[in-house]
């Protein structure tokens, strides 16, 4: 195989490389896969199937010129200067046409500047969120590419036969142009944050409130996860409290785990975004909050030695509070995913993206974290291209309002018995507020004129108004504002 020429090769071979690169080759495509470290190459060479026509190397002379033109590179790398450094190191012996693909978390501004940079090269950048974690890697992930519509039909048969398959379709498509991959992945895992919340916030009055055992803990979401709200986060969950601990006997693992969640950032980037567009996603923000607050381990301690933190067994039949916490967490789970897609959708315009909406619903339905039954019924309501928010579909108002009640007591239950249910709160703040035709924020903005000058627009006619506030008298002199 001296003369072999290799269709794909990877840089970083590390658990999610050497899969990504051994599924490629599954589906009969010769790979070759760079990294510095020696171990890791020959452990990737010894990972492949029989029949397999597989590489690793470790210098970037020999990983380069053994790759078909126009090349098609991808990195799975720690996102930030590492990426950047990479780049520097294959740049020198890329070629006009070639293509090169950031498939790590990389920020979605981090991928416009090198979008640019090497477009001055020549050199195609495209930027590919991946979901589905190594087994997904492996076995079928989520892929999520955007960029350069040119090279991703160059790609595009090769990532359709290693991403997963729902129904036979590939879970793959062109997002859109820029870096549409990288930011529809920065969405995808901050709905990921918020699904996940709103499961440990289930769990803990599953827990503390009707003082359920992890066997029954994992039967509910066993139970839950058979119908309408079937989820991979479900799925897994109801697996985590099966498992005893390998190293304290009589132990369950969940039991034994610290409860200080980390993060990477992408749920922060998220909750970013929605401040800076703006558009409202409460229900994320509130779990990327409550990550934050589990650090706070010392200062928790003290707290609840202060005020105290026990719980009493709710006074409530187990069989109607499991009910309405399963209508409770579909309806947050709908708000996290309503969120997220809305954000997409002005980010899309704001950002001059051009997102294909129905398409991202589509490929997230098979191989990555967030899979679910309720992206089907999102599928059905993304035909209308135009659609600004889930909430605003009717047969999606059908399954938002069938929820009302469970979200409502569960809630309810929850701020009475002291319960921080952040993320299922959020859900129905937000909802709330979406539905309301009038809000009281005409006050804020009164308070925003009255101290600071701010104007504001009136009810019952256009343009931009000033009131002099006049604190001596209940009389006021308001007059319009010259926007010109």
């Amino acid at each position: 195989m001296a003369n072999q020429l290799y269709d794909f090769g990877m840089v970083g071979l590390g658990v999610m490389g050497s899969n990504f690169l051994l599924n490629m080759a599954d589906h009969g495509f010769p790979v070759i896969g760079y990294d510095k470290n020696p171990d890791k190459t020959k452990l990737f060479e010894a990972s492949a199937a029989e029949g397999n026509v597989v590489k690793g190397v470790n210098t970037v002379e020999q990983f380069i010129s053994q790759m078909k033109r126009p090349r098609k590179v991808m990195m799975l790398v720690p996102a930030g200067a590492v990426v950047d450094s990479v780049i520097a190191d294959l740049t020198p012996f890329l070629e006009p046409g070639d293509i090169l693909i950031d498939g790590g978390n990389s920020h979605y501004t981090d991928t416009l500047k090198r979008i640019v940079s090497l477009r001055e090269k020549d050199i195609l950048f495209m930027g590919i969120g991946v979901s589905g974690g190594e087994e997904g890697a492996r076995k079928g992930p989520s892929i999520m590419p955007g960029g350069d519509e040119v090279a991703y039909k160059e790609v595009a048969p090769m990532l359709e036969a290693v991403a997963a398959k729902v129904n036979g379709d590939p879970c793959v498509a062109y997002l859109g142009k820029d870096a549409a991959g990288h930011y529809v992945k920065m969405v995808h895992n901050g709905i990921e944050y918020a699904i996940m919340q709103l499961i440990s916030e289930c769990y803990d009055m599953l827990n503390h409130g009707l003082q359920y055992d992890n066997a029954a803990i994992s039967r509910v979401f066993s139970d839950w996860n058979k119908g309408e709200l079937q989820s991979y986060l479900l799925e897994i969950s109801s697996e985590i409290f099966k498992m005893t601990d390998d190293k304290v006997k009589g132990k369950y693992l969940v039991d034994m785990i610290l409860d200080k969640a980390g993060a990477k950032g992408t749920g922060k980037w998220t909750s970013q975004e929605g401040l800076d567009l703006p558009v409202p996603v409460p229900t994320i923000d509130g779990a990327v909050m409550m990550r934050n607050l589990s650090s706070l381990t010392g200062e928790r301690q003290k707290a609840s030695s202060i005020y105290g933190s026990e719980f009493k067994k709710l006074e409530i039949s187990p069989a109607d509070f499991e009910k309405q916490l399963q209508d409770a967490f579909y309806f947050g789970t709908l708000c996290s995913y309503a969120q997220g897609l809305a954000l997409l959708s002005v980010a899309s315009r704001e950002l001059k993206m051009d997102i294909d909406m129905p398409a991202v619903v589509r490929i997230w339905r098979g191989g990555c974290i967030i899979r679910s039954e309720l992206l089907n019924n999102f599928m059905e309501a993304y035909k209308d291209k135009d659609l600004k928010n889930l909430l605003l579909d009717t047969d999606v108002a059908d399954l938002v309002t069938q929820k009302l009640d469970g979200i409502r007591h569960t809630v309810s239950i929850a701020a009475l018995n002291n319960f921080p249910s952040v993320s299922l709160m959020a859900s129905l703040n937000y909802f709330n507020a979406y539905r309301r035709e009038f809000l009281p924020t005409n006050l804020i903005q009164a308070q925003r004129d009255f101290f600071g000058a701010h104007t504001y627009q009136r009810v019952d006619e256009e343009g931009i108004f000033h009131t002099e506030w006049n604190t001596s008298s209940d009389t006021v002199s308001t007059k319009p504002i010259d926007t010109n």
